[in-house]
């Protein structure tokens, strides 16, 4: 694998910080953070833990397994975790309600409408009259900014106009590969597999928020906790940040490690490469300031297109809803 300068540069820094974990340390934090057991975030925490960056930067990260995302979320509030992935609107109609939650922006990756590589659709006004599986539901994000950017720039709703069929991920993309629907809009990592069997990307979510106004690639999920439990353990929540940081770093640069991902991953060969490409792409870069005032502005446009399903009854999203205070 060729590594750039500034890539060995990066892994000699990674290295140094794994180094750090060999010397005694007298304060250590315990975080414990609620993740799908087969999700994409499971390689994230697997890198951390492999290589002891949480050590090193004096927490304990204890990985609890649960089998579904409403599962994570009421033992979040219950207050069972310290800690879970999920995304800004949910947060947003949290704090709205009174709830103190919070996030650190963790992946701008979302999902994609995709069709097979030979078919006619080449452009959105194309989807008219076609039947569509949608991964997520009605409300999913991810549709909902491509429903509001076909009305928007060409008049076309589509729920009115196509066959929309609502499916779980996995059988989503299974009737993509039978051919029994003419495209689909899933998650981000159903469509890496997908591109590397055979299909190619109409548009992205991320496309379409960035026509409806965001200046860059926005967080699509992120770190969430209390902003209370983050007040009483700054320790924790900084040394999780940074060691969050040494993993995407390192998955960022490293082939080998997605080599040691791949059976935790389920993918070989092209679909670990479109993985790992794609997971890279979607490695937040750029100011947490930016990243929420873009939320912002998509947040009124979901706002008005999934209603109070949605977002409850808050015009606007809630101050706080990402954290400010990233470690230095």
């Amino acid at each position: 694998m060729m590594i750039s300068r500034r890539g060995t540069l990066r892994l000699a820094a990674l290295g140094t910080a794994a180094a750090l974990v060999s010397k005694p340390s007298f304060a250590t934090s315990k975080v414990r953070i609620g993740a799908l057991k087969f999700g994409t975030v499971s390689w994230a925490l697997d890198t951390m833990k492999h290589h002891k960056f949480d050590a090193a930067n004096g927490i304990d990260l204890e990985v609890i397994d649960f089998a579904g995302e409403d599962a994570t979320n009421v033992a979040m509030l219950a207050g069972a975790i310290d800690m879970i992935v999920s995304d800004w609107l949910w947060v947003s109609r949290q704090r709205s309600e009174g709830v103190d939650l919070t996030l650190v922006p963790y992946s701008t990756a979302v999902g994609a409408i995709m069709v097979k590589e030979g078919a006619p659709i080449r452009t959105i006004t194309d989807l008219k009259g076609k039947k569509i599986g949608v991964a997520g539901g009605p409300l999913d994000k991810s549709w909902l900014l491509i429903q509001a950017l076909a009305r928007r720039d060409h008049g076309l709703d589509l729920p009115a106009t196509s066959d929309i069929v609502f499916g779980a991920p996995p059988l989503i993309s299974e009737k993509a590969m039978q051919g029994e629907l003419d495209a689909v809009l899933n998650f981000w990592h159903f469509c890496a597999r997908l591109e590397a069997n055979g299909f190619r990307r109409l548009i992205g979510a991320g496309d379409a928020a960035k026509a409806l106004g965001a200046s860059g690639a926005v967080s699509a999920l992120g770190y969430v906790f209390h902003d209370k439990w983050a007040n009483e353990n700054p320790a924790a929540i900084r040394g999780f940040i940074k060691a969050s940081a040494l993993s995407k770093d390192l998955l960022a640069i490293s082939d080998d490690e997605w080599l040691r991902l791949a059976p935790i991953i389920r993918a070989q060969g092209k679909e670990l490469a479109k993985l790992r490409d794609r997971y890279r792409e979607g490695i937040p870069r750029r100011p947490v300031a930016e990243d929420a005032a873009d939320a912002g502005k998509l947040y009124r446009v979901l706002a008005e297109i999934g209603g109070e399903r949605l977002v409850g009854r808050a015009p606007e999203m809630a101050p706080g809803t990402f954290w400010q205070e990233l470690p230095k």
